[in-house]
């Protein structure tokens, strides 16, 4: 599989996913810009395997989020790169606003796929149909909202490649059965005057990149 590398990726939305795919015994490229180290927004390294002009196609396509996704939405070179190593792929994933990389692609037109939850709105805005899931599969593009869902969309995405019996024994090998101290993982169990705020940060920072993006889409 083909997880992309960018500077400041979410961490657990790269490394998540790809090791509950290594733990299942599948190869995991890591395909950055360049084959300069990627920083992340937690600020430590990650090294790539791969360039992106000159990586493979591979069953598996990756997206993560993080705040490094903005610059992406409006970089055409970078999202044909992205088109290319998707039309390689049987399977076209995200996590968290990796969505809105694949939207700026043009890759989740007329599909119903998730996103963060404070990226939900502009995620609506390139025409997606946007669900409050936690992972979303629309044929062979699966989607998943922030962070953590990302190993429960590739789990049940290995069970489906793999079979049950290989997905339940990465999910045992990783020691996976969270149980979060804290009732606080999504909008609707917050305080609404920070899920407020949240979204006001959300959309003075990105909004204004997705409509150029959708703009760009519309020609």
């Amino acid at each position: 599989m083909n997880a992309l590398l960018f500077d400041h990726v979410t961490q657990l939305d790269l490394t998540g996913p790809a090791e509950v795919f290594a733990s299942a015994g599948m190869a995991v490229n890591l395909v950055g810009r360049t084959l300069a180290s990627g920083v992340t927004d937690g600020g430590w390294s990650i090294n790539p395997s791969h360039a992106l002009e000159s990586a493979p196609c591979a069953d598996i396509l990756l997206v993560p989020g993080g705040g490094g996704v903005d610059p992406l939405l409006t970089d055409e070179a970078y999202l044909g790169h992205v088109r290319r190593l998707a039309a390689g792929a049987t399977w076209v994933t995200s996590v968290c606003t990796g969505s809105l990389v694949l939207a700026a692609a043009g890759l989740l037109d007329g599909r119903r796929a998730t996103t963060h939850w404070a990226s939900r709105p502009l995620l609506e805005r390139f025409g997606v149909q946007v669900l409050r899931e936690r992972w979303v599969r629309d044929g062979q593009v699966v989607t998943a909202a922030g962070v953590s869902a990302g190993i429960d969309m590739t789990l049940a995405l290995v069970a489906e490649i793999a079979g049950t019996q290989v997905a339940a024994a990465a999910q045992l090998e990783m020691e996976y059965d969270p149980h979060p101290p804290f009732r606080h993982g999504s909008p609707e169990e917050s305080d609404p005057e920070v899920v407020r705020a949240v979204l006001a940060q959300v959309e003075a920072r990105r909004g204004p990149l997705v409509d150029r993006a959708t703009q760009r889409l519309k020609g």
